[in-house]
Formats: structure tokens, sequence, C-alpha cells
């Protein structure tokens, strides 16, 4: 018998374990993140503004800028390659000719000699301009030409007043302006591309996004925040210099870097699992030379660096607030879903009624039954003879097919008439007309129970098979639609209930209108589509008695005795919540048809 011997448990993984079980370091590891998403939005915010040409030429360049962006990067992007290759030959060859015209000694800089001599000498004079050489090394040329660095072997005068002739100059100039246009570009996507990935990991209020290209992901645009950042920009370049404002960008830049090499050294220990002291050393190695310009742009401080405080504070204040909010009423809903046979075992206490119609239950979590919907058959004992539980999901793809876009599965035996539905979409898909999305979805219903016993291929769940239903234009046979006019008549709506008030209740009719409504026909009958036809004939009619969405609002509130900190971290998420977009895919239910279940929860 082979005895085979135990491997040791790595050292990244008893690292990770000790991480996950010490609360205090995920609030670490997110305030890192956050502050480092705040860093590429503060310089969104600040870069911009940076500029040589008069205030009011910089705030027309500014709002031209911005309004480019709707455009997206797809289809202006294709200036931007000519214009950063012509800058980089440009200042290449204007370099070059300074070298060889004014002082050709200026190459043994790069000594390390020199450095060491410059170190040796060094006082908290020559130590501050370090933070341009920082913004130099981002990019930000313009901003270096307002600088002198001294030294005891490398002297130089500001960058454009040794440029010859003058000509040149002008020409210069022209191509710096529009190479920091393409610099301020890239700049702004990058804060868009921020955003949007705080918003897939619920770190940032609800915003429009906008994807601006069909092949990229990453190419996103944000009106509501583009906006924002006009204004932004435009009260930084009025009312501040633009030196203050160098050196808010250098604090902003590296300040970034650091955080970036913080978390790139958890990457290592912790996700691909090296040894602790690899991750030290990239740690000590990359975080002491960032140290060393953060310490110079630090010395700035009083040079205009407050404004980044400001902007970090509500920036990382409101995203861990929006982030904090919606993790506990997702947890909320996730820990107090149950199984559907408490809200059917109720029926014969509470007398639950079953009513004529569909009712589509929008939900958050893809198993079991959300806690609003039990909390509503529980103060009004009333569903509807049909239910469907619908789920949302987003998949990193630009357009879902239709034969992969829909996944239906049956919840409990058909005596229940309650399906589960999960609808997969694409960032460029709008799932936002209410009608077309109806339709189709009850046609991807009558498809699954045409198929559900034909042995058909389904998908493993705990609530019972699944299935992915294709595309019904290839072969599809159980509905057929067929456009027709029908009255659409009074229905409840705006059902706002708590467990506190529990006598508050208001109805809200509205009139009838006409409009254009998809009827179904039923296949031929035949021995084999009987039991199937009666199915599909009770979902019909199911249809044509009408349809009611039920949506669930939790309230956030914090206990009683609940410290400053928490309540105030409440409220704000209170308030993004009431003030931000409204989720996309309830904007367009109809207002006769909505039933919003409002539930308390304590925190």
């Amino acid at each position: 018998m082979r005895w085979k011997k135990l491997q040791k448990p790595k050292v990244g993984s008893r690292a990770r374990r000790a991480i996950e079980k010490n609360k205090s370091s995920h609030y670490l590891m997110l305030f890192l993140a956050l502050l480092g998403a705040c860093m590429v939005i503060a310089d969104g915010v600040l870069t911009p503004a940076i500029s040589d040409v008069p205030v009011p030429t910089a705030c027309a360049i500014l709002v031209g800028l911005f309004t480019l962006k709707h455009f997206g990067t797809h289809k202006i992007g294709f200036i931007f390659a000519p214009v950063v290759v012509l800058w980089l030959l440009f200042i290449g060859g204007v370099g070059l000719y300074n070298i060889l015209y004014w002082n050709r000694q200026v190459t043994r800089a790069v000594s390390p000699k020199c450095m060491y001599k410059f170190i040796r000498n060094m006082d908290i004079k020559i130590w501050r301009p370090l933070s341009s050489v920082l913004l130099s090394i981002a990019g930000l040329f313009s901003e270096f030409t307002h600088h002198r660095i001294r030294g005891d072997v490398c002297k130089s005068r500001p960058f454009l007043e040794e440029v010859s002739p003058g000509s040149v100059h002008h020409a210069f100039t022209v191509i710096s302006l529009l190479a920091s246009i393409v610099g301020s570009q890239a700049t702004i996507t990058g804060t868009f591309s921020i955003i949007n990935q705080c918003l897939a990991l619920d770190c940032f209020p609800r915003v429009k996004m906008v994807h601006t290209s069909q092949k990229k992901h990453g190419q996103v645009y944000i009106p509501d925040f583009n906006w924002i950042l006009i204004v932004l920009c435009l009260t930084i370049t009025i009312c501040f210099e633009d030196r203050s404002i160098g050196n808010v960008t250098g604090l902003t830049i590296v300040t970034g870097m650091l955080t970036t090499t913080c978390l790139m050294s958890l990457i290592i220990a912790l996700y691909w699992e090296k040894n602790m002291l690899i991750s030290a050393c990239f740690l000590i190695f990359f975080g002491s030379i960032e140290a060393i310009y953060l310490s110079a742009c630090v010395l700035n401080f009083q040079k205009g660096a407050w404004i980044l405080v400001i902007l970090t504070v509500v920036l990382v204040t409101a995203m861990f607030a929006w982030h904090y909010g919606t993790m506990k009423k997702y947890n909320f809903d996730t820990n107090n879903r149950v199984s559907m046979e408490p809200p059917t075992d109720l029926g014969p206490a509470l007398r639950v009624v079953r009513v004529l119609g569909i009712g589509f239950i929008y939900t958050d979590i893809a198993r079991g039954i959300p806690a609003f919907f039990s909390h509503f058959v529980t103060h009004l004992p009333a569903f509807h003879q049909l239910l469907v539980f619908v789920s949302f999901k987003s998949v990193p793809v630009p357009y879902v097919p239709p034969s992969r876009q829909y996944i239906i599965g049956r919840f409990g035996p058909k005596e229940y008439g309650v399906y589960r539905c999960i609808v997969r979409y694409g960032y460029c898909s709008g799932i936002r007309d209410t009608v077309d999305f109806e339709d189709n979805l009850i046609r991807r219903i009558g498809e699954f129970i045409s198929v559900e016993d034909n042995g058909t291929e389904a998908l493993t769940s705990p609530e019972g098979r699944m299935i992915v239903i294709g595309n019904l234009e290839q072969g599809g046979n159980a509905l057929t639609p067929q456009a027709r006019d029908s009255d659409v008549g009074l229905e409840l709506v705006n059902i706002e209930h708590s467990p506190i008030q529990t006598s508050e209740q208001s109805q809200v009719f509205h009139p009838l209108v006409r409009r254009k409504r998809v009827g179904f026909l039923l296949p031929r009958e035949s021995p084999e589509m009987s039991s199937v036809r009666e199915e599909l004939q009770e979902l019909v009619d199911a249809r044509d008695s009408g349809t009611a969405y039920l949506l669930g609002h939790t309230h956030l509130s914090a206990r009683r005795g609940s410290n400053f900190l928490k309540k105030l971290t409440i409220m704000l998420y209170v308030f993004l919540d009431e003030n931000c977009r409204a989720p996309l895919l309830a904007l367009n239910i109809p207002h006769a048809a909505l039933v919003e279940v409002g539930m308390v929860y304590s925190i």
C-alpha cells in the first residue's frame, strides 16, 4: 500500500483564510480599493483642468472636450495615435536640438554619480520639485515647464524658453495643446471605466451607462457623470491657479500608484498564492520609490492639495455608504428567502385567494421565494393563479442570442402554477419595452410547457429542472402570436405596506385605454398534445385576465442605540437611493399594473 504524503497548505492559502476570518481586513481592503478608484476619478477631474492657455480659452476647450465624449472613444480615437506620435517625435527632436545646441553635458545626468550627488546635497528646497518630476513621468509636460530642477550637476531653464526659433515655439504650443486634449480624453475615459467597474461591484450609485462599442466592453459613456465632470473641471479652472492644480494632480497620481502597489502585493500573496517574501519584496521595492514621491507631494500640501482631500472624502464616503447599504439589502433578501411551501401552506389558515391573471415577481435572487413576497401574502392573502419569478442576470457580452437568453423552470408541482425564469442579457441589450418583454416571456413559458416532458436537455437546480429555451422563430410551435386590439382594464397599483404601519394601503385606478395587445393561438388538437394544450390554455386565459408586476423595496433604518457613524452611513445611502436613477428594468412598467411591496429592515 502506498501512502501519499500530505501536502502542506500554501502560505497564501493560510493568509487568505486568516483574512477571511478578520472583518477588519475586509474593510481595509475595501478602503484601499475605493481609495484607488477615487484617485482615478479625481485625476479625471484635475487633468483636463491643467492648461497654459487663458482661462476663457481653457473653458471653451473643456466644454468641447466633454461634448465629444458622447460620440464614443471608437469614433474619435482614430486621431489619438497620430497626435501622440507627432508629439513624441516633436519633443524628441526639440530635446535633441536643445542638447546639441545649448549643453551637451546634460547627458551626464544619467550617471548614478549624478544621482548620488543630488541625494547627498539634498534639502527641503530640492526635495519639493520631485512632485514636478512625477508629473513629467505621468505625461503632464505642460506643468513641467513651470518648474526648475536645481542640482549640482544638472541645471536647466524652463523648457519653452529654450525652444528656438520662434516658429517652433508656436508649433510646440499647438501640438502640446492637441496632446493635452488626447491625454484628457484618455483620462476621462478611464474615469468612466473605473465607475463602470464600481457599479459592477455595487460600490457606486446607479447611473445611466451607455456602451459606445459592441466589440469592447470597457468603452462606456456616463452622461450623468459627464455633466458633473464638466462642472468640477470648469470650477477648478476658474478658481485655482495652474500651479496649484499641478500640485494636486501630482499627489493624486502618486497616491493612486501607491494604492495599486499595495493591492498588487495582496494579489501576489492571496490570489496567485506566491510566497509572502515575494509579495513583501514587491511592496518594499516599488512602495519605497512611490513613498519618496509621495513625501515630496505632501510638502506642497498647503498649495492646493486640500482640493484632493475634499474630493476623496466625498467620493469615498458616498461609495462606502452605497456599498454598505446594497450589501445589507442583498444579504437580507438572501438570508430571508423561503421555500414555496410556507406561502401555500398558509392558504387554509389565512384563506389565501388565487385571483385570475398572471403575477410577475421581479427579484434579485435566483433561488427561493423573496422575503417581500412572503410578507405580501402574509398581510394581503391573495396572489394570482399563475406566478412567474423573474430574475435578470447580466453577462459580459454585447448581446445574448435568443436561443440562450431565457432559462425557465417549474417551481414546485404543476398544481402550484409557479414558474422560475432567468433572463440573461448583454451590456448592449435594452430590456425596456415591457409589452414586448411580456409577450416574449409568455411565449417562452409556453415553449417550456410543450417541451418539458420530451426529455429535453435541462440544467440541474435544487428547485427542479430548468431548460434553456431556444429560438422560437426557428421551430417554436407552442403559442403563435396574433396582434389584436384590447382594453386594458382597471388594476390595483402602488400597495405600500410595511410591518410598522400595517393599515396604510393605497389603491389607484386608471381609466381604460386601448392599445395593441398580442393574443396567442394554441397548437392543433392531437392526442399527444392534450395535456400540454390544457396547460397552455390556462396560460393564455390567465394572460387575458390581466397581468401585474410585483416589486420589492426594502427600506433600511438604523436600530435604536446605533452609533453615529452607522446612522450617518444609512442616512447617506437612503439619500442616494432616493435620488439616483431607478433600476433599469423597472422604468417602463405600466403604473396600472405595478404593485410595490415595502419592507423596513432595521440594522
